[in-house]
């Protein structure tokens, strides 16, 4: 009993402290961590918001400035939470102690949640500081707290996972930056983040069904506004198990030492 409540304190010790270290890395370069975030949240307002905004009026009777503030709080939460893990890990591989890290007595499992407890706790700052952001231009209601807060920390954790697993498999500086430039950036802007997708052709819309951002954005907008252009369960479904499946592929590349070992 002694011997397991003891390795119990050891690893909840060694998860903290990286949850510390990743939490210290943050708050030190918040110049580069949270301030970006905002200038360009700031930016999409006055241009998106302002100018485009008085023309295009409202979608569902919500003015199209409050229509887009839930969108530019997620698409900062995603690449921030992608950012956070991806550049952590991939400098601990690249810094060469990882290994230290994989040898230790601690489980594969608490690594890996240290890690996604960084990039959870980057994207929530983010989140908090863009919505501050947004209530200078526009004022916005939340009907659903709960919805809006579950929302964005399963986002936050299915984009902090992938941006680990990219960590995994990266061998250079250009491969973590693949990824955002070719797949996380079109997903984003197509996900419903300045539009309905009830604007767009048949086809379109279809295609869009297909893209995962759209369900996170819509449900993060319904906990403001009760308005979603996508079915709640199946948003819902489609996250969990997201972070499910990718958060069980993360822990059996960590265990293996998949891109550290090698």
């Amino acid at each position: 009993m002694k011997v397991a409540a003891s390795r119990a304190t050891e690893n909840l010790i060694g998860f903290m402290t990286i949850l510390r270290r990743e939490y210290d890395r943050i708050i030190r370069i918040w110049g580069q961590t949270l301030v970006p975030p905002a200038m360009t949240s700031t930016l999409y307002f006055i241009i998106f918001g302002g100018l485009i905004g008085a023309r295009v009026g409202s979608f569902d009777g919500i003015p199209y400035m409050q229509f887009i503030a839930p969108g530019l709080i997620m698409m900062a939460v995603i690449t921030t939470s992608y950012g956070n893990v991806v550049s952590s890990f991939f400098g601990a591989k690249f810094g060469k102690h990882i290994e230290e890290l994989l040898v230790a007595p601690l489980p594969p499992s608490l690594i890996l949640l240290g890690y996604l407890g960084g990039g959870l706790i980057r994207g929530l700052l983010v989140g908090a500081l863009v919505t501050v952001v947004t209530l200078l231009f526009t004022h916005i209601r939340v009907d659903h707290p709960w919805l809006v807060v579950a929302s964005v920390v399963l986002t936050s954790l299915t984009f902090a996972l992938g941006g680990f697993i990219n960590a995994v498999f990266a061998k250079t500086f250009d491969q973590i930056n693949w990824f955002p430039t070719f797949v996380l950036t079109p997903l984003t802007y197509f996900g419903g983040v300045f539009y309905s997708i009830t604007v767009l052709p048949g086809w379109a819309q279809s295609l869009s069904h297909a893209n995962p951002v759209l369900y996170m954005v819509n449900t993060f907008r319904y906990g403001f506004y009760s308005r979603s252009d996508v079915n709640l369960t199946v948003a819902w479904s489609l996250m969990v198990a997201t972070v499910g499946v990718l958060f069980a592929l993360a822990y059996v590349l960590l265990k293996r030492g998949t891109g550290v070992r090698d």
